[in-house]
């Protein structure tokens, strides 16, 4: 009964729009939900102290300072995979429950990865564009088959898991890559590096966003590979330097690319560029987009998509569920 009178007193600030289930659910433990859709950062931090829980998806980021304003916070929900727009250590130093939802998209990441691989090893989108202006080119969209082919994953959690269990079907060996030891499973058998770089005909990145993976994927990187190789990124945008990988694609070392998420999109992930004043959201941005990415959404063997590889109608439920589950969990 203690619990149940402590949580009726939680006030939860809503800063970004979820499936509804969430207030729902939160109305029913009791929970007094506030939503705010459109108050800037500075706006929000003035009013942060009045409440025990907050849930964002990218609105902005909840670093020191806002922490630090947050006198009363007990939780932040965040829906989505990662935590990269929180200041996690800060947040732990104030004994702050955090909780994100990798369980909830990863079933969705690891279809749209999978469309993506075939999708580019049969020219879809090409084959696509050409029969609509009336062209049947059929010899130059042959395609070729994934059987046979060793598909490498780097980074072998939730989402990257997902993706080796939707390649079950296919005669295709899977190994991974990750930094914590022990994660290979019967989808996938864990690896080196060395080994990795040596066998795989497809790479795919399902890592977090952090020090040690920003800008991973360079020139160094990409060269170490023995064979030319598909490169997936369904993870986040910044793993992947695009200059080099523009250059990998014109020499060949790189065959083809699936990106989900780019190094220009914004932290919120909403927008590719930031629109300068004017234009408005949606809108094409006015500012000139640098030559790599000129040169991606040109090359036929690119394939683009605005970070959507979680983004199902099935998973906005996930991801809500999810993350009223782990916080009725805490303090239910």
């Amino acid at each position: 009964m203690t619990s149940t009178l402590y949580l009726c007193k939680m006030k939860v600030l809503h800063l970004d729009t979820n499936h509804p289930l969430i207030i729902e659910q939160f109305t029913e433990f009791g929970f007094d939900n506030h939503e705010d859709y459109t108050s800037n950062k500075e706006e929000v931090e003035a009013k942060i102290h009045e409440y025990d829980g907050v849930i964002i998806r990218s609105r902005f980021t909840l670093d020191k300072t806002f922490l630090d304003k947050a006198i009363n916070l007990k939780f932040i929900g965040r829906l989505g995979a990662g935590l990269e727009n929180i200041d996690t250590l800060h947040a732990k130093l104030k004994n702050i429950f955090l909780a994100s939802a990798p369980e909830g998209n990863r079933n969705a990441v690891g279809e749209h990865t999978l469309g993506m691989l075939l999708s580019l090893f049969n020219k879809l989108n090409i084959a696509d564009k050409e029969v609509r202006s009336g062209k049947w080119n059929r010899e130059g969209n042959r395609g070729i088959e994934l059987d046979d082919k060793t598909v490498g994953i780097i980074g072998y959690g939730n989402m990257g898991k997902a993706f080796a269990k939707k390649l079950r079907g296919f005669d295709v060996d899977v190994i991974c890559y990750d930094i914590l030891g022990g994660v290979g499973d019967e989808n996938a058998r864990q690896v080196g590096i060395m080994e990795f770089q040596q066998k795989v005909d497809v790479v795919s990145l399902h890592i977090p966003q952090t020090a040690l993976t920003n800008g991973m994927v360079h020139s160094d990187f990409i060269n170490a590979f023995h064979k030319p190789f598909w490169l997936l990124n369904t993870a986040r945008g910044t793993a992947v330097i695009t200059q080099d990988l523009v250059v990998a694609l014109e020499s060949g070392k790189i065959l083809g690319a699936g990106l989900d998420v780019l190094e220009y999109e914004k932290k919120s992930f909403e927008n590719l560029f930031k629109p300068t004043a004017g234009s408005g959201e949606g809108e094409k941005p006015s500012n000139n987009m640098p030559k790599a990415f000129q040169y991606l959404t040109q090359a036929e063997n690119v394939l683009l998509t605005p970070h959507v590889a979680g983004w199902t109608e099935e998973s906005k439920i996930k991801l809500a569920q999810t993350i009223v589950d782990k916080i009725k969990a805490k303090f239910c």
